[in-house]
C-alpha cells in the first residue's frame, strides 16, 4: 500500500461509489455477529452509490479521507439527535476499508470532523457505539471520549445496547 499524501476533504457526488464501498465492507466487519445477517445486509443494501449522491446533494455533511489518491473512509457529522443529553453536535459516522484500520487513518478523518462541528458551532458532541463493538468503542475511548450514557436500538426484532460517549465543550 503506497500511502503519499493524507487529506480529509467534504465528499462530492463524484465520491458516492467509493463511500457505499466503504459502508458495505466496513459494517460486514464491524456488525457481522452483532446485527443480525437479514438485517444487515438490509441495512447495507439500503445505502449504495445513489443513496450517497443524494446525501451529498442534499449537503450533507460527508467527510472523506484519502490516503495515496485513493478514499478509504469516510465521517458524517450534524447536530445532536440525543436531545436529552448536553451534547450539541454528533459524529453519526466513521467508517474506513478493513485494510486501513488500526493504522492511523481514524484519528485524522475524527480530528476533522470533530473541527467541522466547531465550524458549526457545536463545542461539544456525542457518538453512539453499539456496546458490543469493542473495536468502536476502545477507539473513541483513545480519542478521549467518555461513556456519558447507556440506551438500546431497535433493529428488527431485536434491542441492542448501545454506548455514547461524549466530548465536553473545553
Amino acid at each position: 500500500m503506497r500511502l503519499g499524501q493524507i487529506g480529509v476533504r467534504r465528499a462530492t457526488a463524484k465520491d458516492a461509489e467509493a463511500i457505499a464501498g466503504i459502508h458495505d465492507e466496513a459494517w460486514r466487519l464491524a456488525y457481522g455477529g452483532i446485527i443480525p445477517g437479514g438485517n444487515l445486509e438490509r441495512m447495507v443494501a439500503r445505502r449504495g452509490p445513489a443513496w450517497w449522491a443524494k446525501a451529498v446533494e442534499r449537503r450533507a455533511a460527508i467527510l472523506v479521507i484519502e490516503v495515496g489518491g485513493r478514499i478509504c473512509g469516510y465521517a458524517t457529522i450534524g447536530p445532536s439527535r440525543m436531545r436529552m443529553l448536553p451534547f450539541a453536535g454528533e459524529v453519526y459516522e466513521i467508517y474506513m476499508k478493513p485494510e486501513y484500520q488500526g493504522l492511523g487513518f481514524g484519528r485524522p478523518l475524527f480530528e476533522a470532523a470533530r473541527d467541522e462541528l466547531k465550524r458549526y458551532g457545536f463545542k461539544s458532541f456525542a457518538v453512539r457505539v453499539l456496546r458490543d463493538n469493542e473495536m468502536a468503542q476502545g477507539f473513541y475511548r483513545r480519542l478521549g471520549g467518555v461513556q456519558a450514557a447507556e440506551t438500546s436500538e431497535r433493529i428488527g426484532d431485536r434491542s441492542l445496547p448501545v454506548v455514547v460517549f461524549g466530548w465536553p465543550a473545553p
